[in-house]
This record gives C-alpha cells, sequence and structure tokens, in this order.
C-alpha cells in the first residue's frame, strides 16, 4: 500500500537533487548546509525563520538563473497541495503589487526593496536515503520549512503565509484575496457564535499588531520568546510606517500564548459551527500534499472538541482583527491590522514538531548513543 508521506519525500528528493545538480560551486555554497540535527549550530540555523523582507538565509532567485528559477519552483511544488503552490505564487507576485501600492518609492538601502527575487532556497543535508534532510524556502511573507527523515516527510512546519495587499482589485470589479477564505471563515465562524459564548471567545476589543508567537523557533512552556524579526544587520524598517492599534502593556497578559489554550472549545459549538471550524481548519492544513496534511485527524470528534478559538478586535469587516486556534499539536495565527487593515499574516505550526524537532531528537537518541 502507498505511503503518501513517502511518495511526497520522494518527489521532494527527486526536485531537490535536479536543483543541487543545476548549481556551480559558488552557488552550492549558499544553496546547502549541514544535516539536521548535526550540532546546535546549525540546528540554530535551520531553525532561524522570518516572514519580513530579510536575509532568510540560501539563494536567491537573483543568484540563479530562469532554468535554475523553475527548478525551485518544482520543488515548492512538491513540498504543496496544487492550492498551497497556488497561493505561494500569487505571495510571490505580490510584491509588485505592493511596490505600485507604495509608490516605487520605499528604498531601504537596496537595489530594490519591493522584490519578488528577494527569495531564499537552502537544502540541508543529501536529499533521498535514510539519513535526516530538509529544505527551507521563504522571503517576504513566505516561509516553508519541511523535514524528511527515514524516507518520509516528518515535519512540514512553521509554515506561514502573509498578503500585502491582503486584497487588491481586479478587473470587473473582483479582488485578489489570496488569504480571503482564512479571514471570511473565521470571521463567520465567530459571529455566529451565542452571546454568552462570543464573551469568552473574543478575548480582547482590540487586537494585536501582529502574530503572538512572531518567528520565535519553539513553542514551550507558559511563555513564548518572540525572535528578532530581522537578520542581524538587515534593515529595520521605521516603526512609524506602520500604525498601531493602542494595545498597551496591561492588556498584553489576556493574548499571551499559555500552553492552556484560551477561548471557546470545539465541544461547545453546535455542529455547523464545529463544520466551519474544519473548513477553516483545511484552509491551513492543505496547504501541503493529501497525506501529509493533517487535517484528517480532525475526522475525529474528540480532535474537533479540543481546539480552541480565540479573537480579538472587532468582528466587523474592515476593521483590525486577530485569531488563533489552538490544541494538540496546532497553533494557528492570524492577524490583520496594517495597512488600513489589508495586511494579512497567517501562520500554521505545530509546538511539539515545528521542525521536526521531537522526531529528530528521538533518531538521534536511538541512533547516536554513548
Amino acid at each position: 500500500m502507498a505511503d503518501p508521506r513517502r511518495d511526497v519525500a520522494a518527489r521532494m528528493a527527486w526536485a531537490a537533487r535536479a536543483w543541487l545538480d543545476s548549481l556551480d560551486t559558488e552557488q552550492r555554497k549558499a544553496a546547502t548546509g549541514p544535516s539536521p540535527g548535526a550540532d546546535g549550530v546549525t540546528e540554530a540555523e535551520r531553525t532561524r525563520w522570518y516572514y519580513t523582507p530579510t536575509d532568510h538565509g540560501g539563494l536567491t532567485f537573483h543568484e540563479q538563473r530562469p532554468a535554475q528559477h523553475r527548478l525551485v519552483m518544482q520543488l515548492l511544488a512538491s513540498g504543496l497541495s496544487e492550492a498551497g503552490y497556488n497561493t505561494v505564487a500569487t505571495v510571490l507576485g505580490l510584491e509588485n503589487v505592493l511596490d505600485r501600492v507604495e509608490g516605487f518609492s520605499v528604498n531601504w538601502g537596496r537595489e530594490r526593496t519591493r522584490d519578488p527575487s528577494m527569495y531564499y532556497l537552502r537544502v540541508f543535508g543529501e536529499p533521498g536515503g535514510l539519513r535526516p534532510w530538509g529544505w527551507r524556502f521563504g522571503g517576504h511573507h513566505v516561509s516553508l520549512n519541511n523535514l524528511v527523515m527515514d524516507g518520509q516527510v516528518v515535519s512540514s512546519t512553521p509554515c506561514f503565509l502573509g498578503a500585502d495587499p491582503a486584497a487588491s482589485p481586479l478587473l470587473g470589479g473582483d479582488a485578489l484575496r489570496p488569504l480571503g477564505k482564512p479571514e471570511d471563515l473565521a470571521r463567520e465562524l465567530v459571529r455566529s457564535l451565542r452571546s454568552e459564548t462570543a464573551e469568552r471567545a473574543i478575548l480582547l476589543h482590540r487586537a494585536p499588531n501582529d502574530i503572538a508567537a512572531g518567528n520565535s523557533p519553539r513553542i514551550d512552556g507558559h511563555e513564548v520568546m518572540r525572535a528578532e524579526l530581522w537578520r542581524p544587520g538587515g534593515h529595520i524598517p521605521d516603526r512609524a510606517e506602520h500604525p498601531v492599534t493602542g494595545l498597551d502593556r496591561a492588556n498584553q497578559p489576556a493574548l499571551a500564548l499559555t500552553e492552556s489554550p484560551k477561548g471557546v472549545p470545539g465541544a461547545e459549538l453546535d455542529a455547523g459551527q464545529r463544520e466551519l471550524l474544519r473548513t477553516l481548519l483545511g484552509t491551513y492544513l492543505d496547504r501541503v500534499p493529501e497525506g501529509v496534511s493533517p487535517l484528517p485527524r480532525y475526522d475525529d470528534p474528540a480532535a474537533i472538541d479540543s481546539v480552541h478559538l480565540a479573537w480579538a478586535g472587532s468582528t466587523r469587516p474592515g476593521e483590525p482583527h486577530y485569531y488563533r486556534l489552538q490544541g494538540p499539536r496546532l497553533l494557528i495565527e492570524w492577524t490583520n491590522v496594517h495597512r488600513g487593515v489589508n495586511h494579512a499574516h497567517a501562520v500554521w505550526r505545530d509546538p511539539e514538531s515545528d521542525f521536526g524537532g521531537d522526531v529528530l531528537a528521538a533518531h538521534h537518541a536511538a541512533h547516536h548513543l554513548p
């Protein structure tokens, strides 16, 4: 019987090898890293991730020929569903839209600030075989992190997508909204709650400026330490450029991530709301191919029961808002606050196995005993 995780891993390995074989010696230096779990320094770099337009580590499109660009996209396609791939490709193209929104005038001291070629790919270890290997692709509003071990995909998180602008006009009065469903479904769900349930789901009536966990490499214990959103030495824009929602220190504990989820559990939702919740989960978990996605886990009523919905900000369209879905092996965060509520962040994480950390630890315990 076919194993989808092995099939996807095989496609990833084939695509990664094809890309690596196309590179010259200098390109390979930026494009490759040591095997996952080799040492602490290696892991610190592999698990350092960003969603800002900074150096994500790896080889950029700028440093490659068009034929190599195609091989990069082929590797991305191997680790994404068709819808996931189309969404990622759209987010890359939004850099051109954002450039126009900003009047082609933003200058952070590099040749082009809003740049659809400033996306980085790095392969860790040797693709194929049973030894751990992985790959990371990232740039502005995209971070894909995959680990393969024993010939199967064992981790696809953190998986971050954003959109700026979140909505932009198309001909005929339509709008381009690559992350429209995660916003609309969540709002429909929270607005469907009974008043007393909604009071517990809505943690605050003001939204935070960003996702609570930021780009932290790990989510463990009762506190999350937000990592630096820009690689050291990279440009940090003037924070005055970004409006704030007025959230002060006194309100921060209400939104802090804790081991025990906040908000309302799926167990308290009616049948229609539970179906909405599962559909909403699919807009995140189905970014990756069928068979790799954990969405079927939520066919189990007990799994849906344990997913908590928490909201902050207004529930009216066009006003700043934030939500999270949290449960066992699940943290999803969404925010749309900036640029006149037209700038979305949407991340899917597995607190127990981001970057495959738990699987790697078990592997080393079993194979590298003193």
